[in-house]
């Protein structure tokens, strides 16, 4: 018979202090961010969310006396301010909570059971979290291949985050690469046997997402830190163990692996009908989800009308032809497009401006404008001289234009000629 290492019958005080911390905490932090864990989540978050954008912007005012008032709340940025406040909060309520149950529940000898199933909800919290982020990048959805206008854009205008997206994006290989770790961690995290080894590789990949987070200012610093501890806390059951195998040279005695039942035989046949049925919807769901949108938005999707990156030769505006001056900010230097419905400018001083574009295949017309105005439209007709020459003309803003622009071949850009190499008798660092 194998020895295996058992529950301990009386936890510490301050284990059971921590414990009643730590299980308020990640179940309030689900609480606020469901993060699309479960079918319909989201649209029961968007109901239940509405009275916490009223009560934490009047606590910053009120209680925390800020001097700007709270009118952001979480969109593609999880680290507003208001998400920071959130944070705030319920540690404050995890804390006094923690002290009422520990007042309350002073004579409880051990919370095996309790933690038993709150590992199951974080590791379940994890575990889909991981399938979707790897769903994306198995499909390439998350970073994209940088289009024409980062790749005529100067490094140093970069901000990090867009570093960092564009080397992502750069990569299909290494996107697979961490899209299948992403997936395979959130696997191993949905069954008991595997658990250590899903929180283990959990670690890894949830850290180097919190460090990519960090390093290059992505504003999803906070969910990162929360898969980090989360995972974290996962292997905390297994600590003594993973101690004594890694670093004590030491026997590790075989996890305590027996699930908590209920007594009722039904209950536990519903509870693995669900468990299966979850686990299939997440993994088939997700990856399903990421094929068809990596259809429609996917580096091998169907090209826009007028794609590709275009050399601007001649611009006239109100009748004069503008010299191509490095200092003239109203001349276009290259128009391109590379994305459905959107299209961008490089102007002569090497800026950036980028439009919203409806293209009329039939008239040969485009309407553009940006994206801080969509009231004001631009209007231009285009044609092809020859299948690489192509001429605009119209009101582009209040000015009548004509542009004779040539299309140039992206195969050109190192970055994209260069390739992979497995001999290389000198570095190529350029």
């Amino acid at each position: 018979m194998t020895t295996v290492t058992t529950e301990p019958v009386n936890w510490t005080p301050l284990q059971k202090a921590a414990f009643r911390f730590f299980m308020l905490l990640f179940l309030l932090y689900i609480f606020f961010n469901p993060n699309g864990v479960l079918p319909y989540t989201d649209n029961l978050f968007e109901y239940y969310i509405k009275p916490f954008h009223s009560l934490i912007p009047w606590l910053a005012k009120h209680a925390l006396h800020m001097a700007k008032p709270i009118t952001i709340f979480t969109n593609g940025s999880g680290d507003t301010t208001y998400d920071y406040l959130i944070i705030l909060f319920i540690t404050v309520l995890s804390a006094i909570g923690a002290l009422i149950w520990s007042i309350t529940g002073r004579n409880t000898k051990n919370y095996n059971k309790l933690l038993y199933w709150l590992t199951v909800v974080v590791r379940y919290y994890v575990a889909i979290t991981m399938i979707t982020y790897g769903s994306v990048k198995i499909i390439k959805l998350q970073f994209p291949f940088p289009g024409f206008g980062r790749l005529v854009e100067p490094l140093g205008n970069m901000s990090p985050m867009g570093l960092a997206w564009n080397y992502m994006g750069y990569s299909t290989g290494f996107n697979y690469f961490t899209g299948i770790a992403e997936f395979s961690c959130g696997v191993l995290l949905f069954f008991r046997k595997t658990t250590t080894l899903g929180a283990i590789l959990g670690l890894v990949v949830t850290g180097n997402i919190m460090a990519i987070n960090y390093c290059f200012d992505v504003p999803v610093k906070l969910l990162a830190t929360a898969l980090v501890v989360m995972c974290m806390f996962i292997l905390i059951r297994d600590a003594r163990r993973l101690i004594n195998f890694f670093f004590l040279n030491k026997d590790a005695l075989p996890s305590n692996l027996s699930p908590h039942r209920f007594k009722t035989k039904w209950k536990n046949i519903v509870l693995t009908v669900v468990k299966y049925a979850l686990v299939i919807y997440v993994v088939f769901g997700d990856m399903i989800s990421a094929v068809q949108a990596g259809a429609t938005y996917g580096d091998h999707a169907k090209k826009p009308p007028l794609y590709g990156l275009y050399q601007v030769d001649t611009f006239v505006k109100n009748k004069d032809t503008l010299p191509p001056l490095t200092t003239d900010t109203t001349r276009w230097s290259k128009f391109m497009t590379s994305y459905e419905g959107s299209a961008a400018t490089k102007m002569m001083n090497d800026s950036m401006k980028y439009y919203s574009l409806k293209v009329d295949t039939v008239k040969h017309t485009i309407t553009a404008n940006t994206y801080a105005d969509t009231v004001h439209k631009f209007h231009l007709k285009y044609a092809f001289q020859k299948p690489d020459i192509m001429t605009l003309s119209g009101t582009w803003k209040k000015d009548s234009v004509y542009i004779r622009l040539h299309k140039l071949d992206p195969k050109n850009f190192l970055l994209l000629k260069r390739g992979f190499h497995w001999v290389n008798e000198f570095p190529f660092n350029r």
